[in-house]
């Protein structure tokens, strides 16, 4: 669904993505993995068009994605944003409906509330907390309202920067065996950013190593802890030694 062809992407001399390719077949889950400051965020801010890159080509069905209709474009893809992104000063449902109440997915305000009180459910809230605001809630229920917003217009494509952060190993847990369930029930496409190795092992299919701008290595899950890949081994083990070098 997704194929990223010899993608490039420079922010004056500092030269970010250096011919990236990938593909994420349909229904699958594609988690991208690398340190800090690889690219990760960039290669998906590409794929949404939020960051136009330099060169190469970015497909979705073997489309560029930088023709045709935006709107129609964005309709397809939800996002799980790192920090959560809520907007303060509006109630719970209204964030996850926010896609529902404005735009080319508008609905009637009680058929928006319904559908956002049904995914609050799914992703266990109850409908008391629809009207609380973010501030009320803890970190763990703030990103699950992040989740329901992601799924709330059923997209066909959704993308989780570094779902887990700032969580507890429990309520993580919660959170990946969420992101599992929910993209196996639809049927859609996931792009994950990650560097939290309990993640990866929950939710994804297929694994990228992200370093130095390149896609160092690609495969099924299964094959990760076997992958023959020095910077995967290395990166996957936590070790200080290896080709990663690190910032000091």
């Amino acid at each position: 669904m997704i194929e990223l062809r010899n993608v490039h992407k420079a922010f004056g001399a500092n030269k970010v993505l250096q011919g990236v390719d990938l593909t994420i077949p349909t229904g699958t889950s594609m988690v991208i993995i690398g340190g800090s400051g690889t690219g990760k965020s960039v290669a998906l801010k590409c794929v949404l068009g939020l960051i136009r890159h330099d060169s190469g080509d970015i497909l979705l069905d073997g489309k560029d994605v930088t023709r045709g209709d935006r709107d129609a474009f964005l309709a397809r893809f939800g996002m799980l944003f790192q920090g959560g992104a809520l907007f303060d000063s509006l109630p719970v449902w209204q964030n996850v409906a926010f896609r529902l109440l404005r735009g080319s997915l508008k609905r009637p305000r009680d058929e928006a509330r319904e559908i956002a009180i049904e995914k609050l459910r799914r992703v266990g809230l109850t409908p008391e907390q629809a009207d609380k605001f973010p501030a009320e809630l803890s970190g763990g229920m703030q990103k699950r309202v992040g989740l329901a917003r992601a799924i709330c217009a059923e997209p066909e494509i959704i993308f989780f920067d570094e779902p887990t952060t700032g969580l507890d190993p429990i309520m993580a847990g919660v959170i990946n065996d969420l992101i599992r369930e929910i993209v196996t029930e639809m049927g859609a496409t996931a792009m994950t950013i990650t560097h939290d190795m309990t993640s990866v092992r929950a939710i994804a299919d297929n694994v990228a190593m992200l370093h130095d701008g390149v896609i160092k290595w690609t495969g099924p899950v299964a094959d990760m802890d076997n992958s023959g890949d020095p910077y995967l081994d290395q990166f996957i083990h936590g070790r200080a030694t290896g080709p990663i070098e690190a910032v000091r």
